[in-house]
């Protein structure tokens, strides 16, 4: 039976994604109506600036007073999209407390304080649903948090931003540098005036952050998460890359120990074979690998980012929020039953792919292996050129941990015949 008392929305921000989600609510409302089992009614949208035109808003539902907003008590869904901590802590715990469930995009906040909003939305029996805080468009929380449920993640790595994808994309198939491919990138609106968030990986090690504490039921912090940014990597990296048939990408990679005790989140440029499946996301879009024990492997693909993506994500959620509170029911929330610890950088082991500058001269290579073999470093191939005294050595290690690589890396500074460590870069994906 159709429900007709409409489902009240506050809309928090009306920006790129805000104004396509209001866009969405009105030109799909027959849509919505029937997939929810209620009309729903957007109560009021909270902007920084009102005089400015919103094209399909009508300017009686627009207000500066967003606390206000969210106080009324007749809302029954508050959808957060302005970003940022503050206020968007505070304007969603007021949701809370006032009655209304929460969808948000929010991936700087729910990676900072993640665990004070689910606490807030447990003990008042609200949602709170935040798909689009990762990876745009693509459906990747709800199967981590639901469909996977009954599964153990062992492991999930991907790209989460679009923009170092767009840049590193044109540095590997035109040859450019890294500051001519931002500049590109910036030109077509993939990137922003301050790029940084993006090239330094800040945003996706938010979204690592997230990620991690849904596969492995612990909680994970943004300042647990390493980050290493892609502003150090060359047109030389990706010439290596090539002649070891692999790609360079900016990786999230969460993953759970060998032996289970504990959980590594890290994001940092990484070389990956070509054949992996990563290897082939092109342009500004993102993807998410999932290895778990009984699915086994598991890739989500899509656009990761703009308003109509981005707001695809908040209008699904926006669904299934509107369905539980017409069911009296809530859906899923935080899920930190394991408390497994996050292990620090120096325990993570992978391969690593090191460029040496060095004299030109017999026993340059036997001084290398040595300082490789005295910090239990093992080395799976090594290429050397050279003319005119200087040479260039590159050696790619098996696996082995960050620890054990940073000591050898210190070792090798300190020899006469090293001149300089031109790269460092990790081998992931194999």
């Amino acid at each position: 039976m159709m429900r007709t008392r409409p489902l009240k929305v506050a809309l928090l921000g009306c920006g790129v994604v805000g104004s396509e989600v209001a866009r969405i609510m009105t030109t799909h409302a027959d849509d919505l109506t029937a997939r929810i089992g209620a009309p729903v009614e957007l109560a009021g949208v909270a902007v920084r600036r009102p005089d400015r035109v919103r094209e399909g808003i009508d300017p009686a539902l627009i207000t500066t007073d967003a606390t206000a907003l969210v106080k009324r008590g007749d809302i029954d869904v508050v959808v957060e999209v302005i970003g940022g901590i503050e206020p968007a802590r505070s304007l969603i715990t007021t949701a809370f407390e006032h009655g209304a469930s929460v969808v948000s995009a929010n991936k700087a906040l729910l990676a900072q304080d993640g665990a004070t909003l689910h606490a807030a939305a447990g003990e008042h029996g609200k949602d709170l649903y935040y798909e689009a805080a990762v990876a745009g468009a693509i459906p990747l929380i709800r199967p981590l948090r639901e469909s996977l449920a009954g599964d153990k993640i062992n492991r999930v790595m991907g790209i989460v931003n679009g923009t170092t994808n767009f840049i590193l994309d044109k540095m590997d198939s035109t040859g450019a540098g890294y500051q001519e491919a931002l500049d590109e990138a910036t030109a077509l609106g993939y990137a922003e005036a301050d790029p940084t968030a993006d090239v330094e990986g800040f945003d996706a090690a938010a979204k690592a952050a997230i990620l991690a504490g849904i596969a492995f039921h612990t909680r994970v912090r943004l300042d647990d998460v390493y980050r290493e940014g892609m502003t150090e990597v060359t047109a030389a990296d990706f010439a290596s890359a090539k002649e070891m048939g692999c790609t360079i990408k900016l990786l999230a990679i969460c993953e759970r120990a060998a032996d289970g005790a504990s959980v590594t989140a890290r994001v940092h440029p990484a070389m990956i074979p070509l054949s992996h499946p990563l290897a082939s996301v092109r342009g500004a879009y993102n993807a998410v690998f999932v290895e778990s024990d009984a699915a086994g492997q598991l890739m989500f693909y899509g656009p990761g980012a703009g308003g109509s993506p981005t707001a695809s994500a908040v209008l699904g959620d926006l669904v299934a929020v509107c369905r539980n509170r017409i069911g009296g029911a809530t859906g899923p929330g935080e899920s930190a039953y394991a408390a497994l610890p996050v292990s620090p950088m120096g325990d993570v082991v992978t391969r690593y792919h090191i460029s040496l500058d060095v004299a030109d001269k017999p026993g340059v290579l036997a001084q290398v292996a040595t300082v490789f073999a005295e910090h239990g470093v093992s080395i799976d191939t090594v290429r050397q050129q050279g003319k005119d005294g200087e040479a260039s050595l590159v050696v790619v290690t098996h696996r082995a941990s960050d620890a054990a690589l940073t000591g050898t890396v210190e070792a090798l500074r300190k020899l006469d015949t090293v001149r300089g460590v031109a790269s460092i870069m990790r081998v992931e994906g194999e």
